[in-house]
């Protein structure tokens, strides 16, 4: 049993110089299992790449709200390619980081829905659950997947600390994964968030190499950084850190479809 960084970014340039080396270390830190995130064609290409060479790494594969290409031509190309690679690749165990941001973007609302639409239904074409990217489009989100069962449920990830939202993905049966906000000092509402979620659908990540958690915020963030976001749950929960990561190791496994 081990910690399990249920979404990071192993694929991101910031991991170009070291990737390999910071891998070993990881792994024997603890992290015995972690999942990169995909969110364009090209890093959904190499989360898997990666994975490849690991036992232990899995991929998502997925066209992000923020990667979302300026037509829809180009668009419904790029789903033919993330199609064909989560086809071919028994490493990958979900559709994914897909999504609404009306943070970064706010002039292509319709075509985000329809990239979100049509990946829900991507992922129900391959039985893979999904792994859900929102900012600022709460409502937005929470409707579409209203709208458009999604057959294998999924992850709210790094899910904004939003009681509204942790309610409703609650009843569609997502699980919530916490990630180093929670361990900001100005994150007011922490404690209260935590607790909303039952222990059978939490789970914890790093979406390394951003967001790295007190008492390395500010740093570049790796997958090793996940025992900080497993702590702080263990102290809001009033459990021992090994039963947090016994819990979240096996949400892992039992949402990402991971036997082993």
């Amino acid at each position: 049993m081990g910690l399990f960084d249920s979404h990071s970014h192993l694929n991101d340039e910031k991991f170009d110089e070291d990737r390999d080396k910071l891998i070993k270390e990881i792994y024997e830190s603890g992290v015995i299992n972690f999942i990169t995130a995909g969110y364009s064609v090209e890093s959904s290409k190499k989360a898997i790449e990666i994975a490849n060479n690991y036992e232990f790494i899995y991929a998502t594969v997925g066209v992000s709200p923020n990667d979302i290409p300026q037509t829809e031509e180009e668009l419904w190309k790029q789903l033919e390619e993330i199609k064909d690679i989560a086809k071919k690749s028994s490493k990958v165990v979900a559709i994914g980081e897909i999504g609404l941001d009306y943070y970064w973007n706010t002039d292509n609302k319709d075509i985000q829905k329809k990239a979100f639409i049509e990946q829900i239904k991507l992922a129900n074409e391959l039985n893979f659950p999904i792994v859900i990217h929102t900012r600022e489009a709460i409502m937005d989100t929470v409707q579409i997947l209203k709208e458009n069962t999604v057959n294998n449920r999924g992850v709210f990830h790094c899910c904004p600390q939003n009681r509204e939202l942790i309610k409703e993905a609650l009843k569609l049966g997502f699980y919530i994964s916490f990630a180093g906000p929670i361990t900001f000092k100005n994150s007011k509402n922490a404690d209260e968030i935590i607790n909303m979620v039952p222990n059978d659908r939490i789970l914890i990540e790093t979406d390394s190499p951003y967001l790295a958690p007190e008492p390395v915020r500010g740093r570049r963030n790796t997958p090793a950084n996940v025992r900080f976001i497993a702590q702080k749950i263990a102290d809001v929960k009033g459990m021992d850190l090994s039963e947090v990561q016994n819990i979240t190791e096996q949400n892992a496994k039992n949402i990402f479809k991971i036997v082993n």
